[in-house]
């Protein structure tokens, strides 16, 4: 971290006129945010302006050299320096925007860099209105009675436009309570006895998955190989329970077998039936009782975060990108509406992710549990409302299947196309002829010209997990995720050990093989909206994706065969 200090500044009366231009705007405000009135103008509040990267376009052209099949570069990752060397910002941005806040009296100016380069300072509330040409107001988030200071628009000087990305806090809102996505349970006694085999057309376990998708039972063998799951809102794994599902249901599995834990943002993972999380509990054990073998990460994110983007979203991928070797694999089962976050901050996210892929980690979401209403269900909304981050393009979304005999889509599988991020290359061949299918339904009610989500499907009905000592069963594609992620995880560990590289960014090795999917081609409308919502059909759709994986077809795509396993 690198402290700047700028003497000599100007006082605010003698400031030099600048043109200043808008550069966010939002008409709403997220649900359960209600405006108290205006902050004590002497309230100081800290702020982070992210800088423009040199070369953005360039790190999306290099991810893609990595990640396409046939690339003369597929599989050759960047290193963190080398995606530093694209998504740093330049001298000139970095001594643009000092000398402007300096212009107010702003010299305390701290540079900050992580996969992008920020500028953090603090300010008492009359000088930002001032600085931003703005005014900032309180809000109170009614669930938990958090207040924040914040915006609906600001400005910046129009000559200092190609050098900020984003400005934080202004018109984004710290998400006091994130979506995970949507999750039902019942319970029953953790000892009555299993009937796996007969089980599965009710009640979804490690076995039924590994019958249905071709799992391998064998255990990974590279230590190198890892996946992340990250914990959000204080939800916390336990070792207790993972034990006791392992017991039940991966009897040939080690009991104590676990996972390791890593904090951020003053992150904890307290221990005892008080404290289970089914989120994390969920995610926990399917993927170390799935991932047979790998080794897996817990990431527990505090509440102390800055970045942001709904209580630490940001910082874990910023996390992770700051690792010199991270894990080849992150699954998490959260999202957000995608109006919740305004188009830059989704950008600035999303670039992140990209980063991410860059350097060869895949990273995997559930599509959200709303179907086209969204992370959550809304039947009064006027328009689809598509799920971040599934409309983000570096990024793997999962839909929802149930039923095995055959699969179905269902119902609450969010899928759709994005407001804000325009159709990859990679999946235009795929989501074509589905529009070209749909005609005129719902025209005007969703970008068409949007990135499709999701990408694929997997089960996420019945899914047993034990949570606080009791056997509950889980709805929602918060399963789907960690069930493919395992899936990744397994065929990159056969990778590793055969000397290639590991699959990194999936989505164009995906749609480049669709052979390795069973197309779900019935099954309910993921209805929302006041609409029925689109249908499974052949062919990828927004509601299944390409399919469901399987993972033999999976190790032939990667150039291996089961029996190089």
């Amino acid at each position: 971290m690198l402290s700047i200090l700028l003497q000599g500044a100007h006082a605010s009366s003698s400031l030099r006129p600048r043109s200043m231009v808008v550069h966010e705007s939002r008409i709403e405000v997220p649900v359960h945010y209600v405006r108290e009135g205006s902050p004590h103008p002497q309230t100081l509040v800290d702020f982070r302006i992210t800088l423009t990267s040199m070369n953005r376009s360039g790190l999306e052209r290099a991810l893609y050299d990595v990640s396409v099949p046939g690339s003369p570069l597929y599989g050759k990752h960047l290193s963190m320096e080398e995606v530093k060397s694209y998504t740093s910002a330049s001298p000139q941005s970095v001594t643009a925007v000092t000398e402007w806040l300096a212009e107010y009296g702003i010299t305390d100016v701290k540079l900050e860099s992580t996969v992008h380069d920020h500028l953090t300072f603090s300010a008492p509330v009359q000088a930002a209105n001032d600085l931003f040409d703005t005014d900032f107001h309180s809000f109170v988030h009614t669930p938990s009675g958090k207040r924040a200071i914040r915006s609906l628009q600001y400005s910046i000087p129009r000559d200092l436009v190609s050098h900020i990305n984003v400005v934080h806090p202004t018109t984004s809102f710290d998400l006091a309570k994130p979506l995970s996505v949507s999750v039902s349970y019942s319970k029953r006694s953790s000892e009555s006895s299993p009937s796996l085999n007969s089980s599965c057309a009710n009640t979804i376990t490690p076995q039924c998955l590994q019958d249905l998708y071709s799992i391998p039972t064998t255990p990974a063998t590279q230590p190198s190989n890892r996946i992340a799951v990250p914990g959000f809102i204080d939800y916390f794994a336990q070792y207790a329970d993972l034990q006791a599902f392992l017991e039940r249901l991966r009897p040939d599995m080690p009991s104590n077998t676990t996972f390791s834990v890593e904090t951020i943002d003053g992150g904890s993972n307290p221990q005892g039936p008080e404290y289970a999380g089914y989120e994390a509990n969920l995610d926990i054990q399917y993927t170390v009782g799935l991932a047979t073998g790998v080794n897996t990460t817990f990431i527990s994110v505090g509440p102390n975060n800055t970045d942001g983007a709904a209580i630490g979203y940001l910082d874990i991928v910023e996390y992770l990108s700051n690792m010199t070797n991270p894990p080849q694999v992150m699954s998490m089962s959260y999202g957000y509406q995608e109006w919740w976050l305004t188009p830059s901050q989704a950008q600035q996210i999303c670039d992140v992710y990209m980063a991410l892929g860059a350097r060869g980690v895949s990273l995997i979401f559930g599509s959200g549990d709303g179907g086209v209403s969204g992370a959550e269900r809304n039947d009064t909304c006027k328009e689809f409302l598509p799920a971040f981050p599934g409309g983000c393009p570096y990024i793997t979304s999962v839909g929802g299947t149930y039923s095995i005999n055959p699969e179905l889509s269902t119902n609450f599988s969010s899928g759709g196309f994005s407001g804000y991020f325009a159709r990859p290359a990679y999946q235009e061949a795929a989501v074509a002829p589905f529009l070209e299918n749909l005609g005129d339904t719902y025209a005007g009610l969703f970008n068409s010209s949007g990135r499709g989500f999701p990408d694929i499907a997997a089960q996420s009905h019945n899914v047993e997990i034990i949570t606080g000592g009791e056997t509950v069963y889980i709805n929602g594609t918060s399963c789907s995720g960690p069930i493919f992620a395992s899936m990744v995880a397994l065929v990159n560990d056969r990778l590793i050990a055969a000397g290639k590289p590991v699959l990194g960014f999936l989505n164009p090795f995906l749609y480049n093989n669709t052979q390795i999917f069973t197309d779900i081609t019935a099954g309910l409308p993921n209805a929302g909206c006041g609409t029925g919502g689109f249908n499974a059909t052949a062919g990828w759709d927004p509601i299944t994706g390409l399919g469901t994986p399987n993972f033999v077809k999976m190790l032939e795509a990667a150039g291996l065969s089961i029996d190089e396993q």
